[in-house]
């Protein structure tokens, strides 16, 4: 009797288990992976314990506390860069996803498209900078930037506004962005 509990109490630990999703990649509203939108940057070293971080040694203006915060996965690869907010208790500001494995609850990551993005959310603006175009998003804080290489060639070198019907849907995103506030 005793064993029929212990082996039904183990499939029940099982399948509690296996009904959990793998968050450890997934971009939600409220965080990016093991980090949240609440953590604070002194406790970066602790919420990336099995991971490495390289805080920016270099200071553009005296008195400026903001720096870069890199985020590598055990092995090397770079995961995420993050910007902390100049707060008196900091934050983390922005984040910069580098690697493809982070997608949104929608799918959308580095390896998506502006077809992609256009499927899943309603673009907010488009904001023409030299050689990008960030597209800002209604729905989330993610915003996305893509290479004017990957548009027509009549518009790689233009300063004026791009529209969203002047980006080709299999543009592909060179950077994915999280701006918290």
């Amino acid at each position: 009797m005793r064993k029929l509990l212990i082996f039904s109490a183990c499939i029940l630990l099982f399948m509690v288990a296996c009904g959990e999703k793998d968050t450890t990649f997934l971009i939600t509203s409220e965080g990016v992976g093991k980090l949240d939108k609440i953590s604070l940057v002194r406790d970066l070293e602790l919420i990336y314990a099995d991971d490495s971080i390289v805080k920016d040694t270099f200071y553009p203006a005296i008195g400026s506390r903001t720096q870069k915060i890199k985020v590598f996965e055990k092995g090397g690869k770079h995961l995420l860069t993050l910007t902390p907010s100049t707060d008196s208790i900091p934050t983390v500001e922005n984040i910069q996803v580098m690697d493809a494995r982070f997608v949104s609850e929608e799918g959308i990551g580095l390896n998506s498209t502006f077809q992609d993005i256009q499927e899943q959310y309603t673009i907010k603006k488009i904001v023409t900078a030299l050689n990008n175009v960030v597209v800002f998003v209604n729905e989330t804080n993610l915003y996305f930037t893509i290479d004017k290489d990957q548009l027509p060639e009549n518009l790689r070198y233009s300063t004026s506004n791009i529209e969203a019907v002047q980006i080709p849907g299999e543009a592909k995103i060179k950077y994915l962005m999280i701006g918290w506030e």
